[in-house]
């Protein structure tokens, strides 16, 4: 298998599932994170994509139980004012409606594992899933939401506008602009917003957390299998 070739999930589930406890009793012991990856990734000899879903999924016991503190369930969103890192929940939710692999991660978000975030092109399934954003939004009866893209990404400009024009008869106040830094922007929204996404550095950075796509997923009742290499992450969504 070459280095750009995946495992069907459920058996990189299988093969993986003994390198993230690995991971997990070395980041307990303070290992520093990027080493214990590269050290136990080495010694059950893994790809470098199967490194990659370990980086995007596998956290310390201590990290992964902070941040899911932090994550607010669906039913209290209501009246909320939302700020969403665009491009994290689109390309998570087209992941889905492509019926490719999504996983829930230690720390309770979901996550693909395609790594095509600097790779995006506006496609059919961007505009279905920029409306089962929005759609799950309103479901939520969030009071207002303000998305932001990467002025970076190509095309960006285009997709915010295409969200625009989507947004205006949504029952919420809806605002969407590109941004040089969202990240930045997300992080300084203010202590009552609550900002969507699953991105690991944000979630560090904020106090309230929502992971849009796990409420869409549980709104339609989705059918698509989600993949976890940590068995109680599933027994939580489950319930």
């Amino acid at each position: 298998m070459s280095d750009r070739q995946l495992l069907p999930a459920d058996q990189l589930k299988e093969k993986l599932s003994e390198p993230a406890m690995d991971i997990r009793y070395l980041l307990s012991r303070g290992y520093k994170r990027k080493s214990a990856i590269t050290f136990v990734s080495n010694h059950y000899r893994l790809t470098v994509p199967e490194r990659h879903i370990l980086t995007r999924l596998v956290f310390s016991p201590k990290k992964a139980d902070h941040r899911n503190k932090k994550k607010l369930e669906c039913s209290q969103l209501k009246g909320c004012d939302v700020f969403v890192d665009g491009y994290n929940v689109l390309i998570t939710i087209e992941t889905a409606l492509k019926n490719e692999p999504l996983w829930f991660a230690d720390d309770g978000f979901l996550r693909d594992t395609s790594g095509i975030f600097s790779n995006h092109k506006i496609t059919d399934t961007t505009c279905i899933a920029v409306d089962e954003m929005l759609s799950t939004l309103a479901n939520l009866k969030v009071r207002s939401a303000t998305i932001l893209l990467d002025s970076q990404m190509s095309n960006s400009g285009i997709l915010a506008e295409l969200i625009c024009e989507r947004v205006k008869n949504k029952t919420f106040k809806g605002d969407t602009r590109t941004s040089k830094h969202v990240d930045f922007d997300l992080k300084e929204a203010g202590a009552n917003a609550v900002i969507a996404t699953a991105d690991s550095v944000i979630v560090d950075a904020v106090d309230k957390v929502v992971d849009i796509t796990e409420c869409w997923l549980k709104q339609n009742s989705r059918s698509l299998e989600v993949f976890s290499l940590n068995s109680h992450i599933m027994d939580k969504f489950e319930n």
